[in-house]
């Protein structure tokens, strides 16, 4: 048993679709949440502008004594996981792997899609991992540049987010899956699944990534298993001039506790 937290980090809202899903199967873990709200959008930017935000996300968690880290983030998990990898003994997971693990279970894929931000879409990352692991399947990718801000803003379910979904999604015939490569992308999934039909399994990659984390700990003994006391959930964020706050209470709910802000 290990009680120490779990470090998690994202850009801003998004990492907190990846929370929601670790404290339904992890009920008993403390977690250690940064949105690196100020350095907000990720997926525009370069290669080694997010490795070096990511280094200073992995610093400061290791700092709070954490046991692992989850880059709950699509953009900072396909640029910068190899790196961080070699750089640090901490175990680090990112949100490919536990997806990749996922697919790899199912039977007669054919056709798979992918939407995320443009910089994990350019790295490739996705396309890659998927054609390394599982034979005879097509990927399709698409870069949805707007849907991060606009998850940011709280425009999910409003006639601005419906459109822009359909715009999106328009593209994408005869899939199997739509993997969410996004952790903003959940926010919109009723509204993905509405414009793609039931027959299309839509992949929250939080969700996959949850039961990955929930397996590892077991296998490793690092799990808490401590019954007796509430967990605790510590959140910091690097600019609180944001609408993170609102989006968190709702993700959260009643599990949303203090916000700190901080400078990397």
């Amino acid at each position: 048993m290990n009680k120490q937290p779990i470090g998690m980090f994202d850009s801003g809202v998004g990492g907190l679709t990846v929370f929601s899903e670790i404290i339904k199967e992890l009920p008993n873990e403390d977690i250690i949440y940064l949105g690196d709200t100020k350095n907000f959008p990720y997926g525009s930017k370069s290669k080694e502008a997010i490795i070096e935000l990511s280094k200073k996300c992995v610093d400061f968690l290791i700092s709070k004594n954490v046991k692992l880290i989850i880059i709950a983030c699509g953009t900072a998990t396909s640029q910068s996981l190899e790196t961080l990898r070699k750089i640090y003994n901490i175990p680090i997971i990112g949100i490919i792997e536990p997806t990749i693990s996922y697919l790899k279970k199912e039977n007669n894929l054919k056709n798979i899609g992918v939407i995320a931000t443009q910089g994990t879409i350019k790295s490739n990352a996705w396309e890659k991992n998927i054609l390394e692991n599982i034979k005879n399947v097509k990927v399709y990718n698409k870069a949805c540049s707007l849907l991060a801000p606009m998850a940011e803003e709280g425009w999910v379910d409003n006639e601005v987010a419906y459109y822009t979904i359909k715009e999106y999604i328009k593209d994408f015939e005869n899939i199997d899956k739509l993997i969410l490569g996004c952790t903003h992308y959940p926010l919109f999934k009723k509204l993905i699944q509405k414009e793609l039909g039931d027959n299309v399994d839509i992949v929250n990659t939080g969700e996959k990534l949850a039961k990955f984390l929930k397996n590892y700990l077991i296998q490793v003994d690092m799990q808490n298993n401590n019954d007796n006391l509430k967990p605790n959930y510590e959140l910091f964020l690097t600019d609180t001039e944001c609408n993170f706050i609102n989006i968190a209470n709702k993700l959260l709910k009643n599990n949303m506790q203090k916000i700190n802000k901080i400078i990397l």
